[in-house]
């Protein structure tokens, strides 16, 4: 879990990083999609760690995680590949980040749904 946490947190310092240069360095057009991908990779770092630190270590939490944390990361690289770069072809690639985040949460509800609960 610890490999998990590390990867998420660094996920998440890029997507300061990407938001604070959309903020302050980007053109319009450039601002959208770096702070759309910097939104979401923040928001699946996030989630990444929630996964590391999950009370019910299960497999399913832990590939819940990586998921979120390698598909947040593909998004907004595509996304920022599309606006720095001037790749468009990398508009292909996007999707694969969704799938993968979306992939995350329905794991993560699924293992939710079959932690055994503990009443205090």
């Amino acid at each position: 879990m610890r490999s998990l946490a590390v990867f998420a947190a660094l996920n998440g310092a890029l997507a300061v990083a990407i938001g604070a240069f959309a903020a302050h360095g980007a053109g319009p057009q450039i601002k959208t999609l770096l702070t759309t991908g910097g939104h979401y990779q923040m928001v699946h770092a996030v989630l990444a760690l929630v996964c590391a630190v999950w009370p019910a270590r299960s497999r399913l939490v832990v590939i819940a995680g990586w998921l979120a944390a390698a598909g947040g990361l593909v998004f907004c690289l595509a996304l920022s590949a599309i606006a720095l770069l001037s790749l468009p072809a990398m508009g292909a690639v996007a999707p694969i980040g969704g799938v993968l985040m979306i992939s995350a949460w329905l794991l993560l509800a699924v293992a939710a749904l079959r932690s055994q609960t503990v009443t205090a």
